[in-house]
């Protein structure tokens, strides 16, 4: 019942920003009937079913095939729908302004007035009388001079409705779709480095300056696929790592449809391999396989488990999302038996998690799922659920460090938040 009501909900949202989308860039600037007003109306209609498909498509079983086909357009359109919205909203406090300083304009001293066609002709008929007409039925009387000034007022009152409203369309429309084109150029252009040192008290000197790579939420999927894999693999391994840690929401469908587009993970090089743990995205996809499919791949998966590195131990957990599959995080067993003499590096795909990192002495969580919020002002929703939403913070003796990760969901845009690979470099109290 409340996801019912929530889904109506969402629809008449939907529904009544797409009609106040449709009103101020296609209402209010083209004529009724004119061809622009119909192919506006058109895309109003055909934009938000691509995106509806686009959402529903990947958890429906529809062929991979059909999912690209839906996904670019339909994604895109849910960012741009965002970003145009808000310049529009914008627009709303500017529209008055700009109306009423066209219309001191239009009623300064020595402003021309607006003449109408009736006006034109009586001037004219004025300026004409020289010698008396032939004998004929009399003509209308022409308008008078009231009417005739009504009548212009109202033609240039709507010619000013009409200018402002392109205008703060148009500027609209480059600031939408300025923001969503640079968002997504920063997407495709691949995750950038981010470098950040973290002093551990327990780190033995010997591990001072150890570096991790952690990589986040690369989401393959029907709009990210192989080459976007091949460019954090390219990434991570220019930086020479010691250990990368792949902290979930590796996948956005099966094995069977995204396995192809995985195998440049193969290629991850560093001097300790590369490990990984699910994220909530796995649990949508077939978690098992894919936690199989890493291990081909070369990767090591952690289940809830613990290895001995040098100088410290580096445990991981499974996601939350696990949980209804009775494969959620266990800490007892990731942590539960170690030697708290030792340093413990963390890796857990959900921020929330860190009460319990607390509570089994981790000096170090590694955690990413927010994406930073990925879309601004959304860094202030991801706020509301997630104690850290990206960087490094300190919960007591653990220390809690978020990546805003490599890749997008849903849309392949990022707004104030751009995508990164970290290198977390450990430094020692001690050294």
């Amino acid at each position: 019942m409340g996801f019912a009501l929530l889904a109506i909900v969402a629809l008449a949202l939907l529904v009544a920003v797409h009609r106040y989308v449709w009103r101020r860039f296609v209402g209010d600037t083209t004529a009724a009937g004119s061809r622009l007003r119909r192919a506006g109306t058109v895309a109003a209609y055909v934009l938000p079913l691509l995106s509806v498909g686009a959402l529903v498509s990947g958890r429906s079983g529809v062929p991979f095939r059909l999912q690209q086909v839906l996904a670019w357009p339909g994604y895109l359109w849910l960012a741009a729908l965002l970003y145009l919205t808000l310049a529009l909203l914008v627009g709303e406090a500017v529209r008055p302004l700009l109306r009423r300083l066209l219309a001191r304009r239009a009623t300064a001293p020595g402003a021309e007035p607006a003449r109408t066609p009736e006006a034109e002709r009586a001037g004219a008929a004025a300026g004409t009388r020289t010698a008396a007409p032939p004998l004929r039925p009399a003509p209308p009387a022409p308008p008078s001079p009231q009417s005739a000034a009504t009548s212009a007022d109202s033609a240039a009152t709507a010619s000013r409705r009409l200018f402002v409203a392109r205008a703060v369309g148009g500027a609209a429309a480059v600031a939408g779709l300025g923001t969503v084109g640079y968002g997504t150029y920063g997407v495709l252009r691949g995750p950038r480095v981010k470098r950040v040192t973290i002093p551990l008290a327990r780190l033995p000197r010997s591990a001072h300056g150890f570096r991790i790579a952690v990589v986040s939420d690369i989401h393959l999927g029907p709009i990210l696929g192989r080459a976007h894999t091949q460019r954090i693999v390219d990434t991570v391994n220019r930086t020479q790592p010691d250990l990368i840690a792949v902290v979930g929401d590796l996948v956005d469908g099966s094995v069977a449809d995204l396995g192809p587009a995985a195998e440049p993970l193969a290629r991850l090089r560093s001097r300790h391999g590369a490990f990984f743990v699910t994220g909530n995205h796995e649990y949508y996809s077939g978690a098992a396989q894919w936690v199989d499919h890493v291990r081909e791949l070369g990767m090591h998966p952690l289940e809830n488990a613990r290895v001995e590195i040098d100088g410290f131990d580096l445990a991981g957990v499974n996601d939350i999302g696990g949980e209804s599959e009775g494969q959620g995080p266990d800490f007892g067993r990731a942590l539960g038996d170690r030697d708290r003499s030792r340093a413990a590096v963390l890796m857990a795909h959900q921020p929330v998690l860190i009460d319990e990192a607390v509570a089994h002495g981790v000096d170090l969580q590694l955690s990413g799922h927010t994406h930073g919020g990925q879309l601004w002002p959304g860094n202030y929703i991801a706020e509301l659920s997630n104690p850290t939403v990206a960087g490094l913070e300190r919960y007591g003796d653990t220390q809690l460090y978020v990546t805003r990760g490599a890749g997008a969901w849903g849309p392949p845009v990022r707004v104030g938040a751009p995508s990164d690979i970290t290198v977390v470099e450990l430094a020692s109290k001690r050294a």
